[in-house]
């Protein structure tokens, strides 16, 4: 590792490292009104989640919306926060632990962020310049392309190099929806997953986060990705379409989102004659509200209410060794030129 030396007396500057950042979605600090206000206000603030004029939006948001939904989604979080905060949290920071120590490389320091709360992507991106990083792999943990996910995780980088004097070189990550590691590794958990079920899925629903219907005719590549996904696991599990269906889940406010609608579908499944139901949820390299709380909670009830018999919400990765094995091939790629895998 090279020092640049500094004639003003102050200490020398490390160099010769190189970084990499898994960035994930983003957790409140805690599931108190005021923590859970500035994680909504910071999260629903941002132009690529939600495309309304922000003079207007910003009246609906710091109003109506913020006075009552940050009790209500603290609710939500309380039925599913651990020791270590939110579970989307805790596996991200697991992930990027194994991470650096499978690659164990002197040269590489693996560190993570979140978009939306605590860390934050600049403060990291500060620590690994600080730590002798002058180039960082930033990595979007979100295996289908979304301007509302991917593209506001490199957003903020950008934002953070924009403060900096002497910039680190970056990269970022692409999309994985279709790689074959990123499938092998789905099969993989699914697979377990549903071998350890005591009861047989007539349907296993592959539920995916949803955007608005308009983000999607604007060009947004996502509901494609969704699809794609599903078709490659089908067609690798050896599975029927009436087998594994597509689903979009986590909709908010009134205009129309991508459909079929994950919730709507769980309540008509059992009109259906389908009473056994297995959901995954492909979009999520880690539990989190989304998968343990919208659908391990309130999905299973309204299943089960509207007459199915058995339910079940499978893990996603997490901190699993096939999730290590993808992020590993994943970000050696990515790394190439920079650092000997």
């Amino acid at each position: 590792m090279a020092d640049t030396h500094r004639p003003d007396g102050h200490p020398s500057i490390a160099q010769g490292k190189v970084g990499v950042l898994l960035v994930n979605l983003g957790t409140p600090d805690g599931t108190d009104y005021w923590s859970m206000r500035r994680y909504l206000s910071e999260f629903l603030s941002d132009p690529r989640v939600i495309e309304v004029p922000q003079i207007i939006w910003q009246f609906i948001l710091q109003g109506p919306i913020l006075t009552f939904r940050p009790s209500k989604s603290g609710h939500a979080y309380k039925q599913v926060w651990t020791e270590d905060g939110s579970p989307l949290l805790h596996f991200t920071k697991l992930q990027a632990e194994k991470l650096g120590a499978r690659i164990n490389s002197e040269n590489l320091i693996v560190d993570y962020a979140m978009r939306y709360g605590n860390p934050s992507i600049k403060s990291r991106v500060d620590r690994l310049k600080d730590q002798g990083c002058d180039r960082i792999l930033v990595f979007p943990l979100y295996p289908q392309y979304s301007a509302t996910t991917t593209a506001t995780v490199c957003d903020k980088t950008f934002d953070a190099l924009k403060t900096m004097r002497w910039q680190p070189a970056v990269r970022t990550a692409p999309a994985f929806h279709d790689d074959p590691a990123y499938i092998d590794a789905l099969c993989t958990s699914l697979q377990d997953s549903l071998s350890k079920l005591d009861f047989t899925p007539d349907v296993l629903l592959m539920s995916y986060h949803g955007i608005p219907k308009a983000y999607f005719e604007k060009g947004d590549p996502y509901h494609c990705h969704c699809q794609k996904t599903t078709r490659l696991v089908r067609e690798q599990m050896g599975w029927s379409e009436d087998f594994i269906r597509t689903t979009f889940q986590s909709r908010f406010g009134p205009t129309e989102w991508l459909q079929p609608y994950t919730d709507k579908t769980l309540e008509a499944l059992p009109g259906e004659g389908v009473k056994k139901v297995a959901v995954a949820a492909p979009a999520f390299i880690s539990d989190c509200l989304e998968t343990l709380e919208e659908i391990a909670i309130q999905g299973k009830e309204s299943f089960i209410e509207a007459g199915g018999t058995d339910f079940a919400s499978l893990p996603c990765l997490n901190a699993s060794e096939p999730a290590i094995d993808l992020l590993q091939t994943l970000v050696s790629r990515e790394l190439m030129g920079w650092i000997t895998p």
